[in-house]
């Protein structure tokens, strides 16, 4: 497999050298040279298959022999080893559950698989690989999990203070062993710009040998089309085949996922971005001119993103051609109040308790059916998170009916350790050269 930056694409790395350096020097983000078509028959006969065999299949055709396929397969049946269950809520509406993984948020399918492709690259006695991760939420919790106890890892998690739930806080701080979590006093993007900002110190490079587990990183993009493929496949088992996936959408990277296994083939009627007032996306959608303004706070924090780094590689996919992308992505945004709306009637009409983001991913399904022109299709819009993990948002009946699972319980029995740091880059430069 090889890769090219975003901003020069006549670069050429292989995969590990993208999955180790995560940003190309240029700041770019790495994107495959080829994006494969999977085969009609595979496709049309999608639904025998497993979400593990799916996985290995979409797996095998991107990465290109990067990895073995028998050590391919035991990285997957490793890492993809909980449900994805598509559920029905009403007449041609279903929720595709992506919380069943060990941190309860669709980022499990990120970060396992790339903590164990990270493993599996790296060799006896070579430099300790320092992971860096901004979270607004759960790709912190998810990684944290997923790099727990690899050896020759050491992972450092940076996320806004005061800007996340509880249980969110606590799947970041009780770790310990290689896992460091600093609250910064700012927002999720003056997290992110840290990051960035490390990726591009000559110095720090010197030193540390630096990557990065947020979805800018290529491995983190892989594994999220299995569940798009693994959707459409329970979908088309029900005899359904005319589908609309409707996403979540903060960093963008799960949209640009579904996106890159519609570039594979899969068949998708329509994608819809679903966004809160961190619109930068529908603002551009609308008015052609793309501008990032500050994060601002709201119930659905993992969407609380004002410069989304995986645009660039949507408008790649689409070699920068708004209106061909509009023909495929639709976008909307909602407030607080609309969200508490939308969880709601969920609650009321369907008996689902639903996330925030989830909520605002149904509001804009529903939106979208009533502007479609073409009515008959199936809606699938994305549960990102398990709604225990947001328990300060709910009405105390709703409260009361979520279903606590055992991870979370234990967590409350577990010592915070956190480090808290202001926004300026050397102060966080300063506590990576401490390690």
């Amino acid at each position: 497999m090889k890769l090219y930056s975003t901003n020069n694409h006549n670069l050429s790395v292989d995969f590990p050298t993208a999955v180790f350096n995560s940003m190309p020097a240029d700041k770019g983000l790495y994107m495959p040279v080829h994006i494969p078509q999977l085969d009609q028959e595979f496709i049309d006969t999608i639904d025998q298959f497993t979400l593990p065999q799916i996985a290995f299949k979409v797996a095998s055709a991107l990465l290109q022999g990067a990895i073995p396929a028998d050590d391919l397969k035991r990285i997957i049946d490793d890492a993809i080893n909980f449900d994805a269950p598509v559920v029905k809520l009403a007449e041609d509406d279903y929720v595709l559950e992506l919380f069943h993984g060990p941190s309860l948020a669709f980022k499990d399918f990120g970060a396992r698989f790339m903590s164990r492709i990270m493993g599996y690259f790296l060799k006896d006695n070579e430099q300790m690989l320092d992971v860096l991760v901004a979270t607004s939420g759960d790709t912190g919790g998810a990684v944290a999990l997923g790099f727990l106890g690899v050896p020759n890892t050491r992972v450092t998690i940076l996320y806004p203070k005061g800007k996340v739930s509880d249980i969110q806080e606590l799947q970041l701080c009780t770790n310990g062993q290689n896992i460091h979590a600093i609250e910064v006093e700012g927002t999720f993007d003056d997290c992110q710009a840290l990051v960035k900002q490390a990726f591009a110190d000559d110095e720090l490079n010197a030193k540390l040998r630096l990557t990065s587990a947020n979805s800018i990183n290529i491995s983190r993009l892989i594994p999220q089309t299995f569940y798009y493929f693994n959707a459409y496949a329970q979908l088309k088992k029900q005899g359904k085949r005319e589908v609309v996936f409707v996403v979540p959408s903060g960093n963008f990277g799960n949209i640009a996922a579904g996106l890159l296994a519609y570039k594979m083939g899969l068949p998708v009627k329509q994608f819809v971005a679903a966004t809160n007032v961190n619109d930068t996306v529908p603002r551009f959608l609308e008015t052609g001119v793309y501008e990032t303004r500050p994060s601002v706070q709201t119930y659905a924090n993992a969407m609380d993103v004002g410069a989304p780094s995986n645009w660039v590689r949507i408008m790649d996919l689409f070699q920068n051609d708004k209106a061909a992308l509009q023909q495929i992505l639709k976008s909307y945004r909602f407030t607080d109040q609309e969200t508490l709306e939308g969880m709601q009637v969920l609650y009321s009409d369907f008996n689902y308790i639903a996330c925030p983001h989830t909520a605002i991913a149904w509001k804009a399904l529903q939106e979208y059916r009533k502007d479609a022109a073409d009515k008959d299709f199936a809606g699938v819009f994305l549960s990102t998170a398990h709604a225990c993990k947001f328990p300060d948002i709910f009405p105390e009946e709703m409260k009361a009916k979520i279903e606590i699972p055992e991870q979370v319980k234990n967590l409350a029995k577990k010592q915070k350790q956190s480090t808290v740091m202001d926004t300026a880059f050397e102060s966080f430069k300063e506590y990576l050269n401490s390690y």
